[in-house]
This record gives C-alpha cells, structure tokens and sequence, in this order.
C-alpha cells in the first residue's frame, strides 16, 4: 500500500482487534452476563415491572428523557470532531510539518496522515450514529411506556408488556455504550500520529480501563450487590 508502512499495519490490526474483541466479551461473550451491562439490564427489568404498577409514569418518562440527554451531547459533539478532523484535512502539509517537530515522531507521509485522519472521521461518525439510535430508542421505549396500560387494567401476563419495554430500553444503552467506546478508542487512534508502535501499548490501556469499568469497578460491585440481602 503506497505510502502505508508495516508499522502502521501493526497499529490498524491492533486497534480493531482491541475494540472488536472487547465489545465481544463485553455484550457477547460468556462473561457478558455478569458485567455491568449485565446487571443493568437485570435492574431495567425490574424497573418496568414496578412502572406498570404506578398509575403516574412521568417519573419512568423523565428518567428516559435524562438518558436521551447524554446521546444528544455525544451525538453533537462527533459532529463537531467530525467536522475539525475535515478541516485538519484541508491543511494537511501545515499539520504533518506541526506533527513531525514534535519528539520521537515517526516520519509519516501525505498518504499516511489522510489515511490516519480518514481513520478518526469514520469512528467518530460510527459514534455519532449510535448515539443517534440510541436516542431514537429511547424515545420508542418512552412510548411503550405511555401506551402501557393503567395499573387497574394490567393483564395476568405483566410480563409480556414489562419484558419488551425493557429489553428495548437495555437496546438502546448498549448502542449508546458503543457509541461512547468509540469514543475511547478514537482517543487511543490519536497515539498513531505519533509514532504507529504507540498505539499498541495505548489501545492495551483503554482495553484495560474499560475491562475494570465494566467488571471490575466499584459501580459494577454496587450495581450487582443492589435489592441482595447482606
């Protein structure tokens, strides 16, 4: 590949092994169950069980308006990165000439930083459509729940109306959760600019913080520990 290096292969298959594997394990593989998307979705379930049972749901409807905010923001600022990394385009000579008198710089060509650029859009507009869909799921899920039926009319099978509402709501916050990895790993791309080698120790850190974040971390110990008897 004209003016790609071997290095930079190393650091492409890198940085999607890290993210594709991670997500795997993360909502696919046999731990997926037991990690804090896991337990999230235990706690959605139970929280449409308790709505049908509450006559005044505009509680549930704020709490699913209060989760589309955090899509709105991620989704405008990936517009907004999007945009800058495009302008970077535009000068791409001033940027590389900035880049490369910086230390321990690897030398790099015009091929190579527009692919590495091209390379940041295109996670940022993965980011910024996954958070748009979340947040169009969202608002699906907000009305399911004005369309449930009173606590006085509930059928015999509750479940029927409270599983759907919460698989669907659970949905929308793994494609949020995908849209926020993006961002993680886009910030881990940047170590490319540098020197290629670098995004390998980098995308090992991300992996590792999002690991202790989603199985490790004090938030998921309190998630699971939640409604169990000490």
């Amino acid at each position: 590949m004209s003016g790609f290096f071997i290095y930079d292969l190393l650091a492409v298959g890198m940085f999607l092994v890290g993210w594709t594997g991670f997500t795997y394990a993360a909502e696919h593989g046999a731990s997926a169950a037991g990690n804090l998307i896991g337990g999230m979705a235990l706690r959605r379930a139970d929280w449409m069980r308790r709505m049908l049972h509450r006559d005044n749901r505009m509680l549930d409807i704020q709490v699913v308006r209060s989760l589309q905010v955090s899509n709105r923001f991620f989704a405008s600022t990936s517009i907004l990165i999007i945009v800058g990394l495009l302008a970077v385009l535009g000068s791409t000579d001033r940027a590389i000439a900035l880049v490369m008198d910086l230390p321990f710089t690897f030398v790099t060509t015009r091929q190579a930083w527009e692919a590495k650029v091209l390379g940041m859009v295109l996670v940022f507009i993965y980011a910024f459509f996954k958070s748009v869909w979340s947040m169009r799921q969202y608002n699906y899920c907000a009305i399911l729940i004005g369309a449930a039926p009173s606590a006085a009319e509930l059928p015999e099978d509750e479940e029927a109306i409270a599983a759907p509402i919460a698989r669907l709501a659970t949905l929308a916050a793994k494609h949020a959760n995908r849209g926020i990895r993006a961002y993680y790993f886009g910030l881990a791309s940047l170590a490319w600019f540098v020197h290629p080698l670098l995004t390998i120790p980098t995308v090992l850190w991300v992996v590792l913080v999002l690991y202790r974040r989603e199985f490790r971390s004090r938030t998921h110990r309190l998630i699971s520990e939640y409604g169990v008897p000490s």
